[in-house]
């Protein structure tokens, strides 16, 4: 058995083994923070005005302060909606082109360095890449396009700056390839943070493969590397806007020891590396945890530290292994180094770094095995290929489904309350309440602290009707958590319920206070005002409500027909009447808003009207109360 001899071969063979490893993958579900990035992010709705696509989302989302990245997400709602599988396709594209690009760069550097077989082994190193099981959080889970659209980007700047200073290259050509580095560069730098590293790994490898000195390298290419350190503008702005530190979550200001958080990246760095020999079992979200000891990572610091001095030596060598170390750990480095208060351990990390392992072990394997066994060895390089394309096939059959994806999550860290927190709201959305409630359960047991944990747990309890309990969990999620706006939120709802209205009101309003911009706080708001009586100070919030947008679309129509119900009681059909059919024009099967429409316009004379509305809620809603008594009331009157 042979590798392809071709680039055209090699091209075909990794694309069929793409195609293979991922077309399980094309119809999974959206999960995790693929709904605050991509089904409620208002962002991506339009193309135009680009620069409120580009602006993105203000809330603290994996898509915020990544323009490029919302705008593919904004190309794919422009082309499907919200329909998965176009997600999915494009991801896989991105991956596939990522690939390509890998092929082509370890390509042109081979027979840059006169090493025998540069074909057969380009193509080892990427199709090993492209079917990795480790690869799959990157691109079966969609919104971690973030790093494969970095990772894309990242290699279309290394291989058009190694394009760029190829012997054969014409001095105009080379001048448009480094162009094209640049502007690559500059667009990494938009999608991901990560890539901040390239104009240094440029650097590194022009040094390493090309010149053999710092100094001449950047002697010959001055203006190069100017223009590619200087996208280090275009990061540093969009850090800036984004405050610094993702929301809180990642960086100096995100209030986590750094010691703490570096203690627990040699850990990651061993698991990392283990997982690229042997990606079993691979974990779709780690939890959070801490070193209590040294001892706990001893061997693992070993590892990195004899990797680092191998790395370290092999830069001041100017050798393939020096260019390797720095391409692992350098790519490594910015989410290694920034401290995260939840994030230790992401599989998706590996997108990049993974290259340089494969790298090493394939062209190594090349220039040692004697030219008779290059066929032995291009057999073998097949051969794990199609294992990886199975194994990788196997875990998006994971991802499924939520539940299947959080189960086996669950199964693999049982000790991450997240895990079982994510699961409860799986089961929730299936429709599943008694696993819901069980999981919410677990996931308090293991982290009574857990504020959100308790807020969703309760809003479950309430949905069933189980007041009292809901309660408690609200209170206790507000003591962890005082400015907790959905809390308040729904600790006023339920105690709307339960009669205790003046109660309620304080709490909705200081969730009004906390989130003024949001539909959903305005709305509660208003309900509690219009349960105890205040009529005029309910419409006021309900219209404040509508002015604002709803992050839950059907907060919209609710507040329309709440609002037509008060214009209607209080003897206001004709303002009423609008606020129904807004509320229908959204929701055509709103039975109840349909009957009210109806009576709202007997109130005003237009009979016919009314009775197309009466029979249009028996037709959605055949047993409606009083639907058809109304709807004959209607026809009597019109006397037929």
């Amino acid at each position: 058995m042979k590798t392809p001899s071709t680039p055209f071969a090699a091209i075909l063979v990794i694309g069929v083994a793409a195609l293979a490893a991922y077309a399980n993958s094309l119809h999974g579900p959206f999960v995790f923070d693929d709904a605050s990035s991509i089904t409620t992010n208002p962002s991506t709705r339009q193309l135009w005005p680009l620069t409120e696509v580009l602006a993105g989302p203000t809330t603290n989302v994996t898509a915020q302060g990544r323009p490029i990245l919302n705008f593919s997400l904004a190309i794919n709602y422009a082309l499907g909606g919200t329909e998965v599988w176009g997600y999915h396709a494009l991801n896989l594209g991105i991956h596939l082109a990522a690939g390509l690009t890998l092929f082509g760069l370890v390509r042109r550097t081979l027979r840059q360095r006169e090493i025998s077989s540069p074909t057969m082994l380009a193509t080892g190193v990427a199709l090993l890449w492209v079917v990795h099981p480790l690869q799959t959080e990157s691109v079966t889970y969609v919104i971690q396009r973030a790093e494969s659209l970095m990772g894309l980007f990242y290699l279309l700047t290394l291989y058009s700056f190694a394009k760029s200073v190829s012997a054969e290259t014409e001095p105009r050509e080379a001048g448009r390839w480094q162009v094209l580095a640049v502007v690559t560069c500059a667009l990494g730098m938009a999608t991901k943070e990560v890539m901040a590293t390239a104009p240094l790994m440029v650097l590194i490898y022009d040094r390493t493969f090309v010149t053999r000195s710092w100094g001449a390298a950047l002697r010959t290419r001055g203006k190069c590397y100017a223009a590619l350190f200087g996208t280090w503008i275009v990061l540093g702005w969009l850090v800036v806007q984004g405050g610094g530190n993702r929301g809180g979550s990642v960086g100096f200001g995100a209030e986590v020891d750094a010691w703490a958080y570096w203690l627990t990246q040699f850990k990651a760095v061993g698991l990392y590396l283990r997982l690229a020999f042997w990606p079993e079992p691979l974990v779709f979200e780690y939890g959070t945890f801490w070193i209590s000891g040294f001892g706990e990572i001893v061997w693992e610091v070993l590892l990195v530290v004899a990797l680092l001095g191998l790395t370290i030596r092999g830069l001041w060598r100017g050798t393939a292994t020096g260019f390797l170390g720095a391409w692992f750990f350098g790519i490594l480095t910015p989410t290694s180094l920034a401290p995260g208060t939840t994030q230790m351990i992401v599989e998706h990390r590996m997108y990049l770094p993974l290259a340089a392992v494969l790298a090493w072990v394939v062209v190594g394997i090349g220039r040692t095995v004697a030219p008779r066994y290059l066929n032995t060895a291009a057999a073998t390089f097949l051969g794990v290929a199609v294992l990886a394309t199975a194994l990788t096939a196997r875990r998006n059959a994971d991802y499924r489904t939520e539940v299947a994806l959080w189960r086996d999550t669950v199964a693999k860290r049982p000790a991450n309350p997240l895990a079982h927190f994510m699961l409860a709201g799986a089961w929730e959305r299936a429709g599943d309440v008694k696993n819901a409630l069980a999981s919410y359960a677990e996931a308090l047991r293991l982290k009574p602290e857990f504020s959100v944990g308790q807020e969703n747990f309760g809003e479950l309890l309430l949905k069933q009707g189980q007041l009292e309990e809901a309660v408690a969990h609200f209170e206790a999620a507000l003591r962890l958590q005082p400015e907790f706006a959905d809390a308040h939120m729904n600790l006023g709802n339920a105690l709307v319920a339960l009669g205790r209205g003046t109660e309620a009101l304080r709490h909705l309003g200081e969730a009004v206070r906390l989130a003024p911009e949001m539909a959903e706080m305005r709305f509660n708001f208003a309900n509690g005002l219009a349960a105890a009586g205040r009529t005029a100070e309910a419409l006021a919030e309900f219209e404040a409500a509508l002015s604002r947008p709803a992050g839950n679309p059907a907060v919209r129509i609710a507040a329309h027909y709440e609002v037509a119900n008060l214009l209607a009681m209080s003897g206001r059909p004709s303002e009423a009447v609008p606020h129904y059919e807004a509320a229908l024009k959204a929701r055509p099967d709103y039975a109840e808003a349909r009957h009210n429409l109806g009576s709202a316009l007997f109130q005003l004379g237009r009979l016919e009207e009314a009775e197309r509305a009466y029979a249009e809620t028996l037709r959605i809603a055949p047993d409606f109360p009083d639907a058809r008594a109304h709807l004959e009331q209607v026809q009597a009157a019109l006397r037929r």
